[in-house]
C-alpha cells in the first residue's frame, strides 16, 4: 500500500485524522510542544470492524472511521476569538492601504485648485501635483505591481528567519515609515514644489509597498493557524438532534477566510469612501494621516495579544530543500518538447522516486527530511499549479479599478462621483459573504453536494467572465445611445465635452455584483487553498505565490492597453470575458482529477521535519 499523498485509502485517511501526535501548538502562546495522546481503536486486523467503530483518545474525543468520512455530514467548528483580533488588525491595515491609495490618482494627476494650499476643493476637483494622467497611471500601476511582488520577500523572511508574527510586526513598522513619508509629500509647503513632492511621494511608495508585501502573505496563514492549533484534525460531534456529524477543519478554515475577507472589504470600503471626502474638504495631508492612525492600531493589538496567539517558529532552509527536491525529481525528465516535459512531471512516480526510503543509501547529504515531507511538498507544488490559472481571473477583476471607472464617467451619474461607483464591489462582498457562509455552503452540504475548493474557483472564473459580458453590453449601448457615438470621451464639434449617454450609471451594479461574487469563490478560496495545501513550514511562501499571480495579471493587462480606449472598449471587455471563460474550462479540465483527491491530500500527516533540526519544540517565533 503506497504511503504517497494519493495512495491513501479511506482507512488510512481515517487514521490520519486521528492525532496520535499533534505537532500544532498544544496551547496558545509561545511554545509548541508535542501533545501525545493514546488512541483507542479496534484491532487493525479487522478492517470491517474499524469501519463501524470510531477512534477515541484518552479525553473521550472521537475521530471518524473510514465509513463515517464518506457518510456523515460535515460542519464547521467554532472560530477562536484570537482569530477575530487578527481580523481586526487586517481591517485596520486594509483601511490604511486602500484609504491611502484611493487618492493617489487625484494627488498626482490633477492641478492644485486655485486658492488651495492643501489640494482640497469642496466645490471642484481636488488635486495637487498636476502631472497628468500618464504619470498618475504609471505610479499607480507601479504601486499595484510592487505590492504584489514584495510578498515573495516577506514570505521568505517569515518562513526562513523571523516567523510570521515578528515579520508582521516588522512589516507594519516599515508601512508606518512609508505612511509618514507620504504625509510629508502632501504637506502644503512640500506641495508648493511639485518636483520635490513627487520625489518624496515615490520614496514613500516604495517603502509603503515593501511593508505591505511583508504583511500580506503572513497575516492570512496566522489567522487560520489559531484554529488549527486547537483542532488540527476532523472529529465527531453529536448534535442536539442526536445526529452524528464530522467537524471538519478544512470547512472551518474556509469560514475563517470568509470573514477575514469580510474584514478586508470593511476596511477597504471605509478607507476609500472616507479618504475621498477627506481630500475634497480638508486636503491630501488628512487623507494620508487618517490611514496612518488606523495602521498604528495594528502593532498595538498584535503586541497585546502576543501571548495568546499560536505561533510557528521559522524553519531555516526549507524552501531551498524543496527546490532541490524538485530539481532531483526532474533529472532525466526534461525534454525539448514542453508537452513531454509536462507529461513527465505528472508521472505517478515523479515524487515517489525521490523519497528518502526509495533512494536509500544513495540519498544526497541535504536530504534530512522524511517521506511524509515529500508528500507535503508534492501537495504544495500541486497548489502552485492550480494558481497558474489565476491571472486570467484577476485580468477581469482589474477592469473594475480601470476601465469600468472610466465607463461610469460616460453615463448619467445623478450626482455620484464616477470613482465612487466601484464601491459596489466591497458592498457586495460585505453583504454576500455572510449569506454564502450561513446559507449557501451549509445548504449545499445538507443536500449532499461537496462544493470543494477547486469547484468554487471554477465557478469564480465563470462569474468573472459573466461580469465582463455585462460590461461589454453596457459599453455597446453607451456607443449606440450616446450623442458622440463611439467616442463618448471626446468633444462635440463646438469643443464642449460630450454629454453622457442616457443610461443610469447604477446599471454597473451588475458587473460589480458578479465580480464580487466571483471573488468569494476564487480569491477567498485561493487563500484557503494555499494554507491547507502548503507544507506547514512553507505556508507564507505558497500564499505569496498566490498573491504574485495578481502582479502577473497586471503585466498581462499591459497587452490590452491598445483596446482600452474608444471605440474598442466593447472588444476589450469581450476579449477578457472569453479569456476568463477559457480559464474556467482549462482550469477545471486540468484539475478535475485533483479535485477528487481533496480528502486524501488534506489527510497527509504532518512531517517530523521542520528545518534547522526543529520539531516545533522550544521557543516559537
Amino acid at each position: 500500500m503506497s504511503s504517497g499523498a494519493y495512495g491513501l485509502d479511506l482507512a488510512e485517511v481515517s487514521k490520519a485524522h486521528a492525532p496520535q501526535v499533534l505537532d500544532a501548538p498544544a496551547a496558545p502562546g509561545a511554545t509548541n510542544e508535542k501533545n501525545e495522546k493514546a488512541l483507542h481503536s479496534p484491532d487493525d486486523s479487522s478492517q470491517s470492524q474499524s469501519r463501524k467503530e470510531s477512534l477515541t483518545d484518552d479525553d473521550g474525543k472521537q475521530y471518524p472511521t473510514a465509513e463515517e468520512i464518506t457518510t456523515l455530514r460535515r460542519v464547521r467548528g467554532p472560530v477562536p476569538w484570537s482569530s477575530y483580533t487578527i481580523g481586526f488588525v487586517e481591517l485596520c491595515e486594509r483601511f490604511g492601504y486602500y484609504g491611502t491609495t484611493a487618492v493617489f490618482v487625484n494627488f498626482v494627476q490633477q492641478e492644485l485648485p486655485e486658492g488651495s494650499s492643501t489640494g482640497a476643493a469642496p466645490d471642484g476637483q481636488p488635486g495637487a501635483l498636476g502631472m497628468g494622467q500618464r504619470a498618475s497611471t504609471g505610479l499607480s500601476t507601479f504601486n499595484s505591481m510592487w505590492a504584489y511582488c514584495t510578498p515573495l520577500i516577506g514570505a521568505y523572511v517569515a518562513d526562513q528567519y523571523l516567523g510570521r508574527y515578528k515579520t508582521i510586526q516588522l512589516s507594519i513598522f516599515i508601512c508606518i515609515v512609508g505612511h509618514i513619508i507620504l504625509i510629508i509629500s502632501a504637506l502644503p509647503q512640500i506641495i508648493a514644489n511639485p518636483n520635490g513632492s513627487v520625489a518624496c511621494f515615490s520614496i514613500g511608495l516604495v517603502i509603503f509597498g515593501l511593508g505591505t508585501g511583508g504583511f500580506k502573505p503572513n497575516i492570512s496563514p496566522l489567522i487560520a493557524e489559531q484554529y488549527e492549533a486547537k483542532h488540527p484534525k476532523q472529529y465527531i460531534q453529536v448534535q442536539k438532534s442526536g445526529e452524528r456529524v464530522i467537524v471538519d477543519p478544512t470547512m472551518t478554515i474556509s469560514r475563517i477566510y470568509m470573514y477575514f475577507y469580510l474584514m478586508v472589504n470593511l476596511g477597504a470600503l471605509a478607507g476609500q469612501i472616507g479618504m475621498v471626502y477627506a481630500e475634497k474638504y480638508v486636503g491630501f495631508w488628512l487623507s494620508f494621516v487618517l490611514p496612518t492612525c488606523l495602521t498604528l492600531c495594528c502593532p498595538t493589538v498584535m503586541w497585546l495579544m502576543r501571548n495568546k496567539y499560536a505561533r510557528r517558529p521559522p524553519t531555516g532552509s526549507v524552501l531551498t530543500k524543496a527546490i532541490k527536491l524538485w530539481g532531483l525529481a526532474m533529472k532525466g525528465r526534461w525534454s525539448l518538447n514542453p508537452r513531454t516535459t509536462a507529461k513527465n512531471m505528472r508521472a505517478d512516480e515523479f515524487w515517489e522516486s525521490v523519497k528518502p526510503s526509495h533512494l536509500g543509501q544513495a540519498k544526497p547529504a541535504w536530504m534530512t527530511f522524511d517521506d511524509t515531507w515529500v508528500d507535503e511538498v508534492r501537495r504544495g507544488f500541486k497548489a502552485c499549479t492550480v494558481f497558474l490559472w489565476i491571472p486570467l481571473f484577476w485580468l477581469a477583476y482589474n477592469q473594475m479599478t480601470t476601465n469600468l471607472v472610466s465607463q461610469a464617467a460616460t453615463m448619467e451619474l445623478h450626482g455620484a462621483p464616477n470613482d465612487l461607483i466601484n464601491n459596489i464591489n466591497p458592498v457586495t462582498l460585505v453583504i454576500f459573504i455572510p449569506i454564502t457562509d450561513l446559507f449557501l455552503y451549509p445548504g449545499l452540504e445538507r443536500m449532499g453536494i461537496r462544493f470543494t475548493p477547486l469547484k468554487k474557483i471554477a465557478w469564480g472564473f465563470g462569474l468573472s467572465s459573466s461580469s465582463m459580458i455585462a460590461s461589454a453590453v453596457t459599453q455597446h449601448y453607451i456607443y449606440k445611445l450616446g450623442v458622440c457615438g463611439d467616442y463618448p470621451n471626446g468633444d462635440l464639434p463646438n469643443g464642449d465635452p460630450c454629454e453622457p449617454a442616457p443610461i443610469n450609471v447604477w446599471v454597473q451594479t451588475i458587473p460589480y455584483l458578479l465580480i464580487g461574487l466571483s471573488e468569494i469563490f476564487t480569491s477567498i478560496t485561493g487563500l484557503e487553498y494555499a494554507f491547507t495545501k502548503a507544507p506547514k513550514n512553507m505556508r507564507s511562501v505558497v500564499t505569496s505565490i498566490f498573491l504574485f499571480m495578481s502582479a502577473i495579471s497586471y503585466a498581462l493587462g499591459q497587452a490590452f492597453v491598445g483596446l482600452s480606449d474608444d471605440p474598442l472598449l466593447v472588444w476589450n471587455y469581450t476579449t477578457i470575458s472569453i479569456l476568463a471563460a477559457l480559464g474556467c474550462v482549462g482550469f477545471w479540465t486540468t484539475h478535475r482529477k485533483l479535485d477528487k483527491q481533496e480528502d486524501a491530500m488534506n489527510a497527509i500527516p504532518e512531517s517530523s521535519f521542520k528545518g534547522r533540526g526543529q520539531n516545533h519544540e522550544g521557543q516559537a517565533a
